[in-house]
């Protein structure tokens, strides 16, 4: 099961309260206050950990509380610190508060770290309220509640290639053949219900990530379809490869295709389009593709994006479409801030 978006509640320790205490010992006389302080509250941290791949898990546990912390203890005793409590979530997950709409943080790097929820303060003992006039302050303070709020955690799928392309265009084939990922491949739309990312291994030792992204479809930048579930996921790729059906099996035409994916691309974010990115003419084995091909040239006079043709079930041409890639996705993370 893939779940990229879901809500919890968490909370921080409430802080131990503070103790009120007198010294007591043979041959000491008004020993005066040794009241310890209350220990602090356990904070709520979130973890990016390579090894979670969804948010799954956290749809089952919704309530996450830290430990509180003990109460101050005579002679000056202080009480333990509240034990954390630390969430594992995957790479790309962004944090936002959902009664303020505040954003938290977006937890991006293996092994970052984000208090979402700190515990409260430990009490004061009433050794801090001796005074030359009050020598045996009776007075402690109770430790103060952590923080209680809901957030919302949603993944982007970091990975440096994402491949964009109406249902059965051909993606999932392509980046089973390219990659180690293994998706669901069927003669029938909508085969992906979830992004797949796969990982290309090079000659020279060097690897990329490339994530298979649901089928798109007309109005999803207004969330028709998959919509946002889809759209979200290409925010961090640093090259797109639109996968085309050449041969128009399905009765669309590549071009229409084309523009199409660059408008929904364009509406959901402003000049996502004009990232770096491939043209993949795909099922070039099939009758007609040759002639449609001709024709979306045609109809892109000015494109400017290399176009590769190919057949991926035949693996056709896949080399020199990696070739291209790994140039391409060196050069934008070169020019990328």
């Amino acid at each position: 099961m893939f779940i990229d978006k879901v809500k919890i509640k968490v909370k921080g320790g409430d802080g131990g309260n503070g103790c009120s205490s007198f010294r007591r010992e043979k041959f000491i006389p008004k020993g005066g206050p040794d009241g310890g302080d209350g220990g602090k509250g356990g904070n709520v941290i979130l973890e990016a950990s390579v090894n979670e791949q969804s948010l799954v898990d956290l749809s089952f546990v919704r309530h996450y509380e830290a430990g509180r912390g003990d109460n101050g203890k005579g002679k000056d005793l202080i009480g333990r610190t509240g034990q954390d409590v630390v969430v594992k979530v995957p790479v790309g997950t962004v944090v936002t508060n959902i009664e303020t709409g505040e954003f938290l943080g977006d937890l991006n790097e293996p092994g970052m770290r984000l208090v979402v929820a700190h515990g409260g303060s430990g009490g004061w003992g009433n050794r801090h309220f001796s005074t030359s006039t009050n020598r045996a302050p009776r007075r402690c303070n109770p430790g103060t509640p952590g923080e209680e709020l809901q957030v919302e955690l949603e993944l982007k799928i970091i990975a440096d290639v994402g491949l964009v392309g109406y249902p059965n265009a051909g993606k999932s084939t392509l980046i089973g053949v390219i990659s180690n990922a293994r998706p669901k491949v069927a003669p029938y739309p909508f085969t992906t219900l979830n992004p797949v990312v796969g990982i290309v291994e090079f000659d020279d030792y060097t690897r990329m990530t490339v994530a298979d992204i649901p089928g798109l479809i007309d109005g999803a930048s207004e969330n028709v379809g998959l919509g946002h579930e889809f759209l979200r996921h290409i925010e961090r790729t640093v090259v797109l490869v639109y996968v085309l059906d050449m041969s128009g099996i399905d009765g669309r035409n590549p071009w229409d295709d084309f523009t199409s994916l660059k408008h929904e691309l364009n509406m959901y974010q402003k000049n996502l389009s004009r990232r770096g990115a491939i043209v993949v003419a795909n099922k070039m084995d099939v009758p007609g593709s040759r002639e449609n091909l001709i024709r979306f040239k045609e109809e892109f006079p000015s494109l400017r994006l290399p176009v590769v043709e190919m057949s991926a079930a035949l693996g056709e041409h896949v080399d020199e479409f990696l070739v291209l890639l790994k140039r391409k996705v060196e050069s934008a993370k070169k020019r990328k801030p």
